[in-house]
């Protein structure tokens, strides 16, 4: 699987990664749905608790662990540090479903 720093979308497959994904999270399983803005999003609609200062990927306190699948950032890289494997929910779709770890 490739780091997440290294899933970036193509412009035009916007409406491709905005389809209905599953996200396990604290053995729960959600939806993101085409309509849900960012993963920060869906995950707070769920009440997953991820801490967050900005929505824009600058601060990078809303950083996840992704463990398994794709995500993309429409707007572009975010400006916040992201280690391998770490994703910034804030700014960030699914492009499948996927498996996270939030801290």
């Amino acid at each position: 699987m490739k780091s997440a720093n290294d899933m970036t979308m193509c412009p035009q497959k916007l409406s491709e990664s905005k389809k209905a994904h599953r996200i396990f999270v604290d053995n729960k399983t959600i939806t993101f749905q085409a309509n849900d803005k960012s993963l920060l999003e869906c995950l707070e609609k769920a009440n997953v608790e991820v801490h967050y200062h900005c929505r824009d990927g600058f601060c990078g306190a809303c950083r996840v662990t992704l463990v398994e699948g794709e995500i993309s950032y429409p707007q572009g890289e975010p400006l916040a540090f992201i280690g391998d494997g770490e994703v910034l929910s804030c700014c960030c779709v699914p492009k499948s479903d996927i498996k996270l770890i939030v801290e």
